[in-house]
């Protein structure tokens, strides 16, 4: 792809502004901000291929042109309906911008994304991950004392591992067992949790985070070892690493197990709203995703168990 520095000015302009747009009009997470930037950058290469020498060339041939390579190069299509999807906000904004003189992006159609149910956890094994986590703490070791804590609230909470590791000391009510978390679009939310991972997180605020913290810690709630906010990264890592330890458990990340907590917030019988509060949805229907997760495991039982299936 070629670099921004190597962007020609009649189109790197618009995407710095429209960039920054996204971030700071549109609230969008730093991870869907570079996506966007990223994908608008693929289009004007592909653009500039076709003789394109601003914006107001561009038009519905090349995008539909851009997307069908797209699909030729074998991505999915999730990531080329994110792409079509900036193509579309992106020529709005510059239309309204009167950065181009119509918008040659509005016909433009957006593949449909066919929804794969999440892979979770059985309840019994985000047991025995929490339980060796447990095991792990024991050795006294920070590291390990925090990463239990992570791993119980990411579980008992279901929030993101952005929200988690933005998470800051003032952000937790000890009274109420809540957290107080950042979700996409800057939209804040309370988020309850258990008395397991109360614990856990008492015993890590308490015992491991101070060997942890420096002059650079601030009010991080998860530090890494240089004291510094915990990275993204390392949780993933760590997620993974004991997952594998876990018989017949799939390769999951936090995600997974935010997956993984709705799921079992359903299966125990949690009003669908509620869930979609604690998890910060902005519709339902994401929601019910989890719905049909309980169900295909409720038909999967079935069928493995009943002599007439």
């Amino acid at each position: 792809m070629t670099s921004s520095s190597d962007t020609p000015a009649a189109f790197a302009a618009p995407i710095a502004r429209f960039v920054q747009y996204v971030e700071l009009e549109l609230g969008r997470s730093a991870n869907t901000v570079k996506a966007y930037h990223k994908d608008i950058d693929n289009l004007v290469e592909f653009a500039c291929e076709r003789g394109c020498n601003e914006f107001n060339d561009v038009g519905i041939m090349e995008l539909r042109g851009w997307l069908a390579k797209q699909r030729s190069a074998g991505l999915s299509s999730a990531t080329i309906a994110r792409r079509a999807t900036a193509a579309r906000m992106f020529f709005q904004w510059a239309a309204q911008q009167k950065i181009v003189d119509e918008d040659p992006a509005s016909s433009l159609v957006i593949p449909k994304v066919s929804k794969r149910l999440p892979h979770v956890l059985q309840q019994n094994q985000a047991t025995q991950a929490l339980d060796l986590a447990a095991v792990r703490a024991d050795d006294d070791d920070p590291v390990h004392i925090r990463d239990r804590a992570i791993l119980e609230m990411l579980y008992a909470t279901g929030i993101r591992v952005g929200e988690l590791v933005g998470l800051d000391i003032h952000d937790i009510d000890n009274s109420r067992r809540t957290i107080r978390v950042l979700g996409k679009g800057s939209k804040e939310r309370v988020v309850p949790f258990g008395a397991l991972a109360e614990k856990s997180l008492t015993i890590y605020l308490r015992d491991a985070r101070p060997r942890l913290a420096t002059s650079q810690s601030a009010a991080a709630v998860f530090l890494g070892l240089r004291g510094k906010r915990i990275d993204q990264r390392i949780v993933r890592t760590m997620v993974h690493e004991v997952l594998s330890m876990i018989e017949g458990s799939p390769d999951l990340s936090p995600h997974g197990l935010r997956h993984s907590a709705a799921t079992h917030l359903i299966e125990g019988g949690a009003d669908i709203r509620a869930v979609q509060e604690i998890l910060g949805h902005a519709s339902l229907s994401t929601t019910q995703l989890y719905t049909h997760v309980s169900v295909e495991r409720l038909r999967a039982v079935f069928e493995q168990a009943h002599p007439r299936a």
